[in-house]
């Protein structure tokens, strides 16, 4: 902040999709999932807030996952925090508004990232998108950050307390 004056836009992109089943769940795995998934979206918004409340304005965009909406198996811990994101989202939209601070979430689809193509995603998950999407195609990192870019500029002005989902069409928010 010193050296670049505040964030006035701020990205919470990190998670852990570990799969597992109800039954592999243990306090500490349940901590850690909703350390890694929603916890620090909290308080990296808490740590730059300050600064968009003297500029004014600024964005905060955390990422959510269309998972809990399609009802994802074995992803309990991952799906509960993600949900929880859309809540923390319109909680601090609402507090935050009259500083000129918009807050929203960014829902993705199954990202063709590397660590999906490598782990998750074979022929028969590439049924199941081709199955489930309203779009031909993959969701590609590329398409989330067309739209993690418009929501942190200023040409998302008086957008705030949404939900933007980035699928194919797979999802029904």
């Amino acid at each position: 902040m010193a050296a670049h004056g505040p964030a006035l836009a701020l990205l919470n992109n990190a998670a852990h999709d570990l799969r597992h089943t109800w039954d592999e769940v243990t306090p500490e795995f349940w901590d850690g999932r909703i350390a890694v998934n929603l916890k620090h979206a909290f308080f990296a918004a808490q740590a730059v807030i300050p600064g968009m409340i003297a500029a004014r304005r600024g964005s905060i965009v955390n990422f959510g996952s269309i998972s809990w909406m399609i009802m994802s198996p074995n992803l309990t811990a991952y799906t509960a925090s993600k949900a929880a994101m859309h809540g923390m989202s319109r909680s601090l939209a609402r507090e935050l508004g009259q500083h000129g601070i918009r807050v929203n979430t960014l829902v993705p689809g199954w990202i063709m990232t590397e660590r999906q193509l490598t782990h998750w995603v074979g022929p028969e998950e590439n049924k199941l998108i081709d199955a489930s999407q309203a779009l031909a195609g993959r969701c590609r990192p590329e398409d989330v950050a067309r739209m993690a870019l418009f929501l942190a500029a200023d040409d998302s002005k008086m957008i705030s307390a949404q939900d933007f989902i980035v699928d194919g069409g797979w999802a029904h928010g």
